[in-house]
This record gives C-alpha cells, sequence and structure tokens, in this order.
C-alpha cells in the first residue's frame, strides 16, 4: 500500500495474502478472492485496492471491510492479467489475454461495478503500464512487439484505424517493422513460437490525418526494442516496468526457444523524428544484462526502486540489486552512447524454488520477493 502499512500478496489459486511489513505478521487471508488465479494487484489509495484474475474479472475491496468485495467488475473475456490506475481522473484501467485494454469509471461505481468501455485492442497482448503523468500508455506483447500510445487520452475510445500509426522500426536500427512473432500470448509453463505475424493487419495500418490544430492524441508508435543475442530470433517480452520519473522502460524478454532472458532499460528520447520522413523511435537502449533463465517459460515480473535508482530482478532462486553504475547512481547521469552492462550490487537468495515477482516498499528500505512454491520473503538492511 501506498502508506506501506499492509503487503498483499496474489496467489496461484483463489487466495489474497495480507501482511504487515515492518512485523512481518500474517493479517488476513481472502481465501476465496476470485474463482481462479489471481495475478495482479493495484492500491487506488490508503485503503482501495484491486484484484484481476484468470476468472476474467477485476474486484475491488476496502481494507476496513475486507468481509465483502466492494463490487465485481465484468467486461475481459479471458484472463485479466494487469491494472492500472490514473489517479487524477480516478479511472482504473486493465488488460487481459483477450487483447483488450478497458476503462473502469470509479467516479460512478456502484455494488453492481463500474460503467466501462473497451480502450484498445491488439493481438499478443502481454502487459500494459502507464507512465506517472499518464501521457502515455506501454503495451507488450508474447510477438516481441513494445506498443506506445503518445499524447494520451483516456476518454476516447479507439477501434481499428481510428489512431495515427507512428512509423515503426527496431529501437536501434534503421529498418522498418519486422514479422517475428508468437503464436498467441504466453501464459505461464507454455513457450513462444514463432510465425509471421503483427499485432496489426495492413487494414489497421490506416493512417488519419492530424487533429486540427495540434499534433494527434494516442498517437500509436509500434516498436520491436533491441534484445542482446535477439537480433535474429524473435522474442517474447514478458515483463514491463517504468522508472517512477518517467524516464525509461524497463523490460524482461525471453527468446522465443526459452533459451535465454534479458532484463534490458530503454530511455525515453522525446521529440519527433530528425527528418518528418524518418521512421520515429521513441526508445534507446541503455542497458542490459543475461539473467539466469531458470524456470523457463514462468513469467519474473521486475521492478523499479522508489527513486529509480536500482532494479530488483528474480534471478533463479533469489533475485538481483542491479545498479546502472557501482554507486547506484541516477540514470540520467549514466546514459552511455552504446548499451552498457547493468551492475550487480547484491544477490540475495532465501526461496527454495524459483522467484517469480519482487517488489520494493513505496516508503522504506525494504523488499519483497515471492517464489513458486508460495513462500514470500521481506530484506531489510542492517544498520
Amino acid at each position: 500500500a501506498p502508506c506501506r502499512s499492509v503487503l498483499t500478496v496474489a496467489c496461484e489459486q483463489t487466495e489474497v495474502l495480507l501482511f504487515d511489513p515492518i512485523s512481518s505478521k500474517h493479517i488476513k487471508t481472502l481465501s476465496e478472492a476470485h474463482e481462479d488465479c489471481v495475478n495482479n494487484i493495484r492500491f487506488l489509495d490508503n485503503r482501495l485496492f484491486a484484484t484481476c484474475s484468470d476468472d476474467t474479472t477485476i474486484a475491488l475491496w476496502d481494507l476496513r471491510k475486507l468481509n465483502t468485495k466492494v463490487c465485481t467488475l465484468h467486461g475481459h473475456t479471458s484472463w485479466v492479467k494487469n491494472i492500472e490506475y490514473d489517479t487524477n481522473t480516478r479511472l482504473l484501467v486493465t488488460s487481459g489475454f483477450d487483447g483488450n485494454v478497458i476503462i473502469w469509471d470509479t467516479n460512478r461505481c456502484t455494488e453492481d461495478g463500474c460503467p466501462h468501455k473497451k480502450f484498445f485492442h491488439t493481438r499478443f497482448l502481454m502487459r500494459m503500464r502507464l507512465t506517472p503523468d499518464c501521457s502515455k500508455m506501454l503495451i507488450s506483447t508474447s510477438s516481441g512487439y513494445l506498443l506506445i500510445l503518445h499524447d494520451l487520452d483516456l476518454n476516447k475510445s479507439l477501434e481499428v484505424g481510428s489512431y495515427p500509426i507512428l512509423r515503426a522500426r527496431r529501437t536501434t536500427s534503421s529498418s522498418d517493422l519486422t514479422s517475428s512473432g508468437s503464436s498467441g500470448p504466453r501464459a505461464v509453463g507454455s513457450p513462444c513460437h514463432q510465425n509471421n505475424s503483427g499485432p496489426f493487419s495492413e487494414k489497421t495500418l490506416s493512417r488519419p490525418s492530424q487533429r486540427e490544430g495540434g499534433s494527434p492524441r494516442n498517437s500509436l508508435e509500434v516498436l520491436t526494442p533491441e534484445v542482446p543475442g535477439e537480433r535474429d530470433r524473435g522474442n517474447c517480452i514478458t515483463s514491463l516496468q517504468l522508472h517512477p520519473k518517467g524516464w525509461a522502460t524497463l523490460l524482461r524478454c525471453s527468446s522465443n526457444t526459452d533459451d535465454q532472458e534479458w532484463t534490458c532499460v530503454y530511455e525515453f528520447q522525446e521529440g519527433g523524428p530528425v527528418r518528418p520522413v524518418s521512421p520515429r523511435c521513441s526508445l534507446r537502449l541503455t542497458h542490459c544484462i543475461e539473467e539466469a533463465n531458470v524456470g523457463r517459460g514462468y513469467i519474473k515480473e521486475l521492478c523499479f526502486s522508489p527513486d529509480g535508482r536500482m532494479i530488483s530482478s528474480p534471478h533463479g532462486f533469489g533475485i538481483r540489486l542491479l545498479g546502472f553504475d557501482m554507486h547506484c547512481s541516477e540514470l540520467v547521469d549514466c546514459l552511455p552512447r552504446e548499451a552498457s552492462p547493468l551492475r550487480e550490487i547484491r544477490s540475495l537468495y532465501s526461496h527454495n524454488d524459483v522467484v517469480l515477482t519482487t517488489k520494493f516498499s513505496p516508503t522504506h528500505c525494504q523488499i519483497a520477493s515471492g517464489c513458486l512454491s508460495g513462500r514470500v520473503s521481506l530484506y531489510q538492511p542492517k544498520f
């Protein structure tokens, strides 16, 4: 929670666990929070939080009354994997393996649910994130594409062909969009396979004119991020996070054959292309590191520290703390001319199974990690 008073844990079955992160005391178990696996938890403020599940629903909860849900939200048709929240408009944004991004208006929420609308759709959708200022939406796919919606307007639904397309390219080359892809969304335990499908059809790539008097809202940019060792093969973007100051995006990528995993940092490059006819490319690979590739087929969720100086990354049966240099300097002070390796600050191993997720406390020097067998570990520095 933002106030750091509670740590919530999403479980593979139907449970949500609540802990006191300071004392490590177990507070409560929501044994039937959903009817299937719980995938993600997002706090809207210090007391309200949302959960999403493979049962295709989202649930809203109040810490003051955990015996019943505030409401259940129905709208997705497949596993719901991601929850974002715009604190300015109080709009909840969710994404799932049905390929849909759905907007929920929590300003008009009742016990029967919230008004909602489909905002965006793409094939092979894996993860969706909003930048801290909610000016951009990033969507990763199991086919190796990264989609960026610029100048974001969540109040406008997007249908096929209704948004301007910014010419797509690899993040570090001048070639246009390639056609390596995946056969479908990558679920836990299922590898990605290569085919010739991209996230959009030819019909989708129609380009409407810009809105009168300024740049277009919700302009779509399609990228195939450069990943070390994957120049000739497709890759799957399994985890997507954003720098807390909006400076960069953090990706966990694996090869379609599941024999390599990489953690990569891409700096946002603002502004249009150098020449109007040049492809736009908003991201530049700055740092990367190869991962342990333990627990093939399982998705590992990594994260930035609250100040953006460190990355916590699942690594085998533990986690690695990574920095842009050995002094944990700011990213803006460590931008290389060419991609450089992330520096390992420290490794922490306390699990007996593959670590799948890790998270920093928003206010304290504390890290949590969770592994496949259900163990949650908390780490604090010794002073």
